[in-house]
């Protein structure tokens, strides 16, 4: 295979579609930003890409709950060959509303099974914009091999991961076990569930995370930035281990 080629779903409030390109071409991939509209008249456009992204933003203005309204849009149109897609084993990721659309979408945790987590709004009632620390919890996810840990920018309204009711520690230890929570913030900075931050299919194929990657791929956008600006960051790493997966 030449170059792993990549959809990033575009659209409806989704507002993160060029940053996210950017970050799969710097990181030796080919990106194609396809608005959704365009992806339910021929969901057949699918079948031409490796990959798969799902930008962050304010899809539908967070009506109705971050990422409800476009998981609902998605759902009667492209539901049964986005499942197609995570069963042939293509990579997909999900960034801060498009985490929020996997969860609901039910392509995370657990593909095809009852849906046990969603993203409620932070404990402390606030829009959350800070840098935020994370540590890397499994080597099974593919996105993350060989990174220990992160800082990146958080900005969500709607980031605390929670499990269904009076059974979370049983969730929790489920994922634990087969290796699915990728990510542990550093500090409670939302109330997530044992600070969760991320959390990736049984496979390691299907990555969700709330902080963004593709905001801090060079130490020129990074907190603390090193003498040289476009020495690459840790969160590069995420896009070139997609693009190595396929070579």
């Amino acid at each position: 295979m030449s170059q792993a080629n990549f959809l990033i779903l575009s659209g409806d409030g989704i507002n993160c579609e060029r940053e996210t390109a950017f970050a799969f071409e710097q990181a030796g991939g080919k990106a194609q930003i396809i608005h959704v509209n365009k992806l339910l008249e021929n969901p057949s456009i699918l079948e031409s890409f490796q990959g798969m992204a799902f930008p962050g933003g304010f899809s539908f203005g967070d009506e109705l709950g971050s990422g409800q309204v476009l998981a609902t849009k998605i759902k009667h149109g492209l539901l049964e060959q986005f499942h197609r897609f995570v069963e042939d084993g293509k990579l997909v990721i999900g960034i801060c509303n498009g985490f929020q659309v996997l969860t609901k979408l039910g392509l995370l945790p657990n593909h095809k099974k009852n849906r046990t987590v969603a993203l409620a709004p932070n404990n402390h009632g606030q829009f959350l914009n800070k840098w935020v620390g994370m540590n890397v919890k499994t080597e099974k996810c593919i996105w993350t091999k060989g990174i220990e840990s992160l800082e990146l920018p958080a900005r969500h309204g709607e980031g605390r991961i929670v499990f269904s009711a009076g059974k979370e520690d049983e969730i929790y230890q489920e994922l634990k076990e087969n290796g699915q929570i990728v990510f542990e913030y550093t500090t409670d900075i939302n109330g997530s569930y044992k600070k969760i931050a991320g959390l990736c299919n049984a496979e390691g194929t299907v990555l969700g995370m709330m902080p963004h990657p593709e905001a801090a791929l060079y130490e020129a956008t990074s907190r603390i930035r090193s003498s040289n600006p476009w020495d690459k960051t840790a969160a590069m790493k995420i896009f070139e281990n997609a693009i190595a997966y396929y070579k």
